[in-house]
């Protein structure tokens, strides 16, 4: 896992918000990314994509593919996958589940496929099959697409959104990967505060304080890719860094109504070592100002209606928030996530056009962003 050679690797992300990942990954150094529904393509060696779970922010998981082939029928499928040096990858004994779908392929029985290549894995690399991935060291990926077989290996584990230090979450969280996106579709580099009126447990303030630190993003967490033959433990510890490249030049603040909230969210801060940046308080939307010091970035995700809270009543917080932006926030950027473009329009401030929709707990969800706010 340490040689030369390069993969071909999919950063899964959710679909909607690929062109911002496809940034993170080019500014990373991962070479040509391109756009595929629900993720980005790229290649990389075995370091490189170690390094790529510990500071990509935006990926949900990434894939590498292992292996790639025609397969028209079961006997087929059984012969070539057992062509792949499985033993190169995988060690006696690791516990692996396979997890198969099937698209306008004449194999068109998902089952019956990762039936076939787990056995391969099983008879060649001596793999213990297990049938729930949370007990698996390892999942490989089957996808059979009009006939083309694809195999690649989750180098992952749990999703990238799991950071490892956040064990409080709220109702509905927005997860990590997405809120750092959202962030970089706002224009967040690190250098401004950012303000969260509405903070939960604190994903957005906290993903805010770990950018502008520099921290990793997988700084706390172990990977599915540590379990395969060949991994280099002490070279991925000389990668892995637990403290922060920089003292943010900023703070970041939270605040929410419910107490609950805030202690969750300033457990998070602790959990994360961003609490010297961060600060946390209980306050309704009605009291909402802009704290001292150089303007910023606003950035909330409030309830729409679609899970949590009744639509109608949310017209008057929406307008609320938008007044009290207005009258409080000049030359503060704001970025809103919802799924109703009817309460995003309540708070009456002036957005530019919003981007694509994004995949979000089985909704979709929009970021309205706008200028300085005059």
């Amino acid at each position: 896992m340490t040689d030369p050679s390069e993969f071909d690797i999919l950063l899964v992300t959710a679909p909607g918000l690929e062109t911002a990942l496809a940034a993170e990954a080019k500014e990373l150094g991962l070479p040509s990314p391109s756009l595929v529904p629900g993720g980005v393509q790229t290649r990389a060696t075995w370091p490189m994509i170690w390094q790529a779970h510990l500071n990509l922010r935006g990926a949900a998981r990434i894939l590498v593919r292992i292996a790639e082939f025609r397969a028209m029928h079961p006997a087929q499928l059984d012969k070539r996958s057992r062509k792949v040096d499985w033993a190169a990858f995988i060690a006696p004994g690791t516990k692996i589940r396979v997890e198969a779908t099937s698209r306008k392929s004449r194999i068109y029985h998902a089952g019956a496929a990762a039936s076939r290549v787990t056995k391969a894995i099983v008879d060649l690399a001596g793999a213990e099959e297990v049938k729930e991935a949370a007990k698996a060291a390892l999942v490989i990926k089957v996808r059979l697409d009009d006939d083309l077989c694809t195999i690649s290996l989750d180098a992952t584990g749990d999703a990238l959104h799991k950071r490892g230090h956040k064990p409080a979450v709220g109702k509905a969280p927005m997860r990590e990967n997405m809120a750092a996106l959202f962030l970089r579709q706002c224009g967040f580099t690190g250098d401004e505060p950012v303000l969260d009126p509405m903070c939960g447990s604190g994903t957005f303030v906290i993903e805010a304080a770990e950018i502008a630190a520099k921290m990793q993003a997988g700084r706390s967490r172990g990977f599915a890719f540590e379990n395969l033959v060949g991994f280099d433990a002490d070279k991925f510890a000389v990668m892995r860094d637990t403290e922060g490249l920089v003292e943010p030049s900023h703070r970041f603040y939270g605040f929410d109504r419910d107490a609950g909230a805030v202690k969750s969210s300033t457990a998070n801060a602790e959990m994360a070592g961003v609490q010297d940046w961060t600060g946390f308080g209980q306050q309704a939307i009605g009291a909402l100002t802009a704290p001292d010091g150089p303007v910023g970035l606003v950035i909330v995700n409030p309830p729409y209606g679609a899970r949590i809270g009744n639509r109608k009543l949310l017209f008057s917080l929406y307008a609320t928030l938008g007044a009290r932006l207005k009258s409080e926030f000049s030359g503060w950027r704001v970025g809103l996530v919802t799924s109703d473009g009817g309460l995003a329009k309540a708070t009456g401030l002036p957005w530019v056009p919003n981007d694509v929709p994004v995949a979000h707990g089985g909704i979709k969800v929009n970021l309205w962003r706008t200028k300085p706010l005059p």
